[in-house]
């Protein structure tokens, strides 16, 4: 190991860190919602700052030929993004943390503590490293799915603490798969460093094996992809919205670093796409029978993990196709669940789908808002950014002479339309009248749920999020340049 370290190449770590320090501080000793969020929001800001300012560095914590910190322009732009995520996620919050629903305090710190972890996947340049950051990624969700407070009066429920749990105790299971492949495939290799990593020959080879898919199934969990997808639903509709979107962004961003890392080195490729074309299409056919908003993001957000595994069974060609499809994925979903907030009172559920009827007449913008999202989401103008996103999968298994798998892809594309269509028609679709019987019944255009002010931490949120969209659709090559 060398005998120094480059501290300058650890600056995005060291502010992740010390935002979560300070928001824990801001809350210890100034006791303010305001001053807490408003530190979180800085040292998010921050990290985005340092990551860009360090780029490509060399390495740090070194042995001969590899590091274990490893600062390149697409761990750089993936650290903004974690980071980005972060404050964005914070905004759609903040409406619920001023009404005291969640304790401001404890949510800043967790969610800082789960952004360092982001960047520490980022960076890693070993399995240690690697696995260690999306530990500290999900740990702290395992509370703040739970996170909530009840007003006097209010009903108790227990769909937070039950969904907490389900998702601790899968997670629990995925890390020891993950760990024991990771034995394993170093007991045949010798090798922990991702630049080392290379597929073993000789009597060792089985073993080897066996230790790559444990590992891909075991860093699969991160993606909710199938066979552990079961928590996804369940977890994300028994969260706070906010948190929801943040396990399906963030949270799925580092389990497509950790999977990329991975088989851009080792030979997954059948494990690969039999995970899938079993994701991709349970994903979309569940989808298909949902009635809550949230729980359909959720089985949507399965199936779109099915497409970027898609593309990292090619192995290392597949890899730009798949870190490009991730992140345009990533923001659409945002755009979608921020919509939901904004739609929903403070602390709320995502609710039915019949809860949507006629939204988009009572908020255009917001209808506006959503419809893009779910036409990128299933690839359609003018959704571009989620056009672009598939036509860079099926592009890139074509290329690869995977036209099977590229086949697959489509037809499951074709089989989304359904349900995001059915939804994004509901939102200009009239609600039904309440009494047809009655004298003087209720107009075709009312609206059974009132339209709610919509608080500016979220439309910044939202606003800003439209815009990313709107550009990496128009110059999708932005994306690609940074991320190769």
């Amino acid at each position: 190991m060398s005998q120094s370290v480059d501290h300058f190449a650890l600056l995005p770590l060291y502010a992740a860190a010390g935002t979560a320090i300070l928001a824990f501080l801001a809350d210890l000793f100034v006791a303010r919602r305001g001053a807490v969020i408003a530190a979180t929001v800085l040292g998010g800001l921050a990290t985005a700052v340092l990551a860009l300012v360090v780029g490509a560095e060399p390495g740090t914590f070194c042995t001969t030929g590899a590091c274990s910190w490893v600062p390149t322009w697409p761990a750089a732009t993936t650290a903004v993004l974690f980071a980005a995520l972060t404050v964005g996620v914070l905004a759609l919050s903040t409406p619920a943390l001023r009404e005291g629903i969640a304790p401001a305090g404890e949510f800043c710190f967790l969610l800082a503590c789960s952004m360092t972890g982001g960047v520490v996947v980022a960076y890693a340049g070993d399995l240690i490293t690697l696995i260690v950051g999306l530990e500290t990624l999900t740990l702290p969700l395992y509370v703040l799915v739970g996170l909530r407070r009840f007003a006097p009066g209010e009903r108790v429920t227990t769909e937070g603490a039950s969904a907490s749990l389900t998702f601790f105790l899968i997670s629990v299971v995925s890390t020891a798969v993950t760990l024991l492949g990771a034995a394993l495939n170093y007991a045949a290799t010798g090798a922990l460093h991702l630049a080392l990593l290379t597929p073993a020959t000789g009597v060792f080879r089985p073993l080897a094996g066996v230790g790559v898919a444990l590992l891909v199934i075991g860093l699969a969990f991160k993606v909710a992809a199938v066979p552990l997808h079961a928590w996804a639903p369940a977890t994300y509709d028994g969260a706070p919205i906010p948190i929801a979107a943040y396990l399906s962004t963030a949270s799925k961003l580092g389990g497509v670093l950790a999977l990329a890392a991975v088989v851009a080195r080792l030979d997954a490729q059948v494990v690969m796409a039999i995970l899938a074309v079993v994701t991709m299409t349970l994903g979309n056919l569940v989808a298909l029978r949902q009635t809550r908003m949230v729980r359909l993001l959720a089985w949507s957000s399965i199936a779109q993990a099915g497409y970027i595994l898609a593309a990292l069974a090619l192995g290392a060609p597949g890899v730009p196709a798949a870190l490009a499809y991730a992140v345009l994925f990533m923001v659409l979903e945002f755009v979608a669940f921020a919509v939901v907030v904004a739609l929903r009172p403070p602390g709320a559920d995502g609710g039915l789908l019949t809860d949507y009827r006629g939204a988009g007449r009572r908020s255009p913008w917001l209808g506006a808002a959503l419809v893009l999202s779910l036409a990128g989401l299933a690839g359609l103008p003018p959704g571009l950014a989620g056009l672009f996103a598939k036509l860079s999968v099926v592009d890139a298994l074509v290329q690869q002479n995977w036209s099977w798998l590229a086949a697959v892809v489509v037809l499951n594309a074709v089989i989304a339309l359904a349900y995001y269509v059915r939804v994004a028609a509901s939102l200009y679709t009239a609600p039904p009248r309440i009494d047809p019987v009655v004298a003087d019944p209720v107009p075709l255009d009312a609206a059974p749920h009132p339209r709610l002010p919509v608080s500016r931490p979220v439309a910044v949120a939202l606003a800003a999020s439209v815009l990313v969209a709107v550009l990496l659709g128009f110059a999708p090559q932005l994306l690609f340049d940074a991320l190769t």
